[in-house]
Parts: structure tokens; sequence; C-alpha cells
């Protein structure tokens, strides 16, 4: 997969439930969000809010989503897991790093998706869970 270069031209986002701060690192290794939930080898962005919402929202743990504006410390590729068939050319401007984020901020005044939205993702998940299809980690 090609590497990104066009880094700082972008502002990058990350959605959790974990309660960061700027200067704070966001790692590989820790354990997925989906499927089997196996350590992650990568860290995920994106450059649009709406798939930083999803992160917060889908992401597991306690507490409320959180959306952080987070800096790149190493190469960046597109997300294999949203720019396959589906989603040619990534339209969600999804990207994955073997290398830390660092975060820079926080955006407090993000809007969710509706809870009709919410289930009808969670239940695509589940379905995908169901039929063993995992996350793409190569």
């Amino acid at each position: 997969m090609a590497a990104i270069n066009d880094q700082n031209q972008r502002r990058f986002y990350h959605g959790t439930k974990a309660s960061l701060k700027p200067g704070d690192m966001i790692e590989p290794g820790y354990h997925s969000n989906f499927g089997k939930r196996k350590k992650a080898s990568f860290v995920y962005l994106t450059a649009t809010l709406d798939a930083a919402t999803w992160g917060a929202e889908l992401s597991l743990g306690e507490g409320a989503g959180r959306i952080y504006v987070v800096e790149p410390t190493g190469p960046i590729e597109d997300d294999p897991n949203l720019t396959d068939k589906k989603f040619p050319g990534n339209p969600t401007k999804s990207y994955r790093s073997r290398d830390p984020l660092r975060v820079t901020g926080e955006i407090t005044d993000w809007q969710g998706h509706s809870p009709e939205q919410l289930k009808t993702m969670r239940d695509r998940l589940d379905e995908l869970k169901q039929l063993g299809i995992e996350a793409i980690e190569d």
C-alpha cells in the first residue's frame, strides 16, 4: 500500500472513548475495538469528522466518545478496511499507521449520529462478526 505524502496539508482526527490530553501518544498494540479484539498493529486516523464520530461512538470502553485532533509521527497509508471495493478511492479519508499519533487537541462540539443510524451500524458490525470477517491487519 502506498504511503500518503500530503500529511501536512490535512487535519486528522481519531475517535475513541479514551480520555487523553495534548501531547499524549496513541500507539499500536492495544486491543482492537472490532472482531476478535486482537492487539492492533496499527493506529487509525481520518481526515473527516464523520469518520472520527463513528470511531468515538463505536469504540469500546466506558464514558462518552471523544474526538481528538492528531498528527501522525510517521508514514500513513489508506485503511484497507474502508478502501476496498466498497469504497474505492478512499472517500472516508481513513488511514492507518504503525507509528504513534500525537494528540494536539480535542473537538468538543461534534454531533453524534442518530440512534437509528447507530443501531444499523452496530447490527452490521455484529453481522460481520458472526460471519467471521475480521479487520485487515497485514
